[in-house]
């Protein structure tokens, strides 16, 4: 059991140095069109020299159940990384709010957040340009003669979307010290009648 575990960290070691050393040359050398699908891909890269340790050389300590139990594992540790900081770095306003604060010396006023956003955050991130990015390679919008269409995938991504805020978001959430609903459906403040940018 105890060299059973000693090899578990072992192996655990590789994996984490292969999947920076991964991703950072993945990064640095490669073309990423979409930052979450290029992480996936490094966390799917990574395990490779695990399988090949588990299944090709003399580790024989682990039987067939534990070294498929191992790869699955570290898969999820590798995606929880991917999600967790390239992906949450990459594209939170959270962190946005903080480093905006920090830019301007520590201490901002709270009603000048809504004008950073709209000046600054949406143009310095290039927001619609890569969320518009992200959408055409997940393949659920399409974009002719300047006209940006739902497909079906899309269609399929909205209708979980929608039945997943209505039924499990909270229905008491905090906002600003008010416990409220809103996020249960954000759009229904907006009125669909006085729309003039549809193709």
């Amino acid at each position: 059991m105890f060299l059973k575990c000693k090899q578990f960290i072992a192996l655990f070691i590789i994996y984490s140095l292969t999947l920076v050393a991964t991703y950072w040359i993945y990064i640095h050398l490669f073309q990423v069109n979409v930052v979450l699908y290029s992480s996936m891909l490094t966390v799917v890269l990574a395990i490779i020299p695990i399988v090949v340790l588990l299944c090709v050389t003399k580790v024989n300590i682990f039987n067939l159940f534990e070294k498929c139990l191992i790869c699955g594992l570290f898969i999820f540790y590798g995606y929880a990384i991917a999600i967790s900081l390239p992906t949450v770095i990459d594209r939170s306003l959270s962190f946005y709010l903080l480093e905006k604060i920090n830019q301007r010396g520590g201490a901002v006023k709270q009603e000048a957040f809504e004008a950073i956003f709209k000046n600054e955050y949406v143009p310095e991130h290039r927001l619609m340009e890569i969320r518009l990015t992200e959408q055409l390679e997940s393949g659920t919008i399409s974009i002719e003669n300047n006209c940006v269409s739902l497909t079906q995938k899309g269609r399929n991504f909205v209708y979980f979307s929608q039945f997943f805020r209505r039924h499990f978001l909270p229905k008491k959430r905090l906002i600003m010290g008010e416990y409220t609903d809103d996020l249960i459906d954000p759009l229904k403040q907006t009125n669909d009648n006085n729309f003039n940018d549809r193709c």
